[in-house]
């Protein structure tokens, strides 16, 4: 089998690496989403072309692209004349990706704030520094919604 698209090789052990760190993917599963940011014709990218570029056993790629999209990193579409399936990047992967980011620094806040009443129960020190630190995660809250907003 060809390859349907054109990678640059260094490119795309980057963004293995790189991917893989941030969404905390497995090796294969970084590799299948990594191969599909080339795709920009967006023609899709089917399960066999994946196990021949990719020279992986047909379980293995089934796992990954299972994980991408139960990941919501990657979508499947069936073309109305083919049986098979093809997949391309979640085009909303990046609103979803920053929504988790503030959902952690949200669930962060809490548990600060949870800990901040605790301690004032016990002690009336200030700590400018957590204000400082507990300002900054609601500036960036705040801005990454806004932003969000305009995705």
């Amino acid at each position: 089998m060809h390859k349907s698209i054109e990678i640059d090789e260094k490119i795309f052990q980057d963004a293995v690496k790189f991917y893989g760190i941030i969404f905390n993917l497995p090796p294969l599963a970084s590799k299948i989403y990594a191969y599909l940011l080339f795709d920009y014709k967006k023609v899709g990218i089917t399960f066999d072309e994946f196990v021949d570029v990719l020279s992986a056993s047909k379980s293995s790629v089934s796992t990954s692209i299972l994980l991408l999209l139960n990941a919501e990193l990657i979508v499947d579409h069936n073309k109305m004349d083919e049986r098979k399936r093809f997949f391309f990047i979640n085009e909303e992967y990046k609103k979803i990706r920053f929504e988790k980011i503030v959902q952690k620094m949200k669930d962060e806040l809490k548990l600060l704030d949870d800990l901040d009443q605790f301690k004032k129960n016990r002690d009336d020190g200030h700590n400018e520094r957590m204000e400082a630190y507990k300002l900054l995660l609601n500036k960036n809250i705040k801005n990454i919604q806004e932003s969000l907003n305009k995705l």
